[in-house]
């Protein structure tokens, strides 16, 4: 990791961040992040580690699981500031797993609306929880709710 004099304690990355430690924590643990210990066993984290959250931070705004932010995070040099250029490369191969999220929510929020106007609230018949009646051959009752 970085020299002594430039790591961060957990409570400065807390403050530099913005989030709770507990958090921070969280994340080492799942191996988002990571820390050195000194001889007390106190975690040190170096700067690179900002950056890195950060990272995270967008990802988890956007909706990204954490798991394909531990692969983005993965392809980067341990112990250094991820780059404007390693941020543009992570941001592109996440790029079209959001545009199609988007097209996603955009046919659920226009379903929506037509069945808040049908105003049906038909398990059978509603376009939104039930499309094309895809549910008809497993039965009546919450087949839906019970996958």
């Amino acid at each position: 990791m970085a020299k002594e004099n430039s790591l961060l304690s957990v409570g400065d990355v807390a403050r530099r961040s913005g989030l709770a430690v507990s958090a921070i924590h969280f994340y080492e643990r799942k191996g988002l992040i990571a820390a050195d210990r000194t001889g007390g066993n106190q975690r040190r984290y170096g700067r690179d580690v900002l950056r890195r959250l950060a990272l995270i931070r967008a990802a988890q705004e956007v909706g990204l699981p954490l798991s394909e932010v531990a692969d983005a995070l993965k392809s980067l040099p341990a112990g250094r500031t991820p780059t404007p250029a390693d941020w543009r490369r992570i941001a592109t191969g996440w790029a079209e797993r959001l545009d199609a999220r988007i097209r996603v929510l955009q046919r659920l929020r226009n379903d929506l609306d037509g069945c808040i106007g049908c105003g049906c609230l038909s398990m059978k018949r509603c376009q939104l929880v039930n499309p094309a009646d895809a549910l008809s051959d497993e039965g009546t009752g919450g087949v839906a709710l019970c996958r």
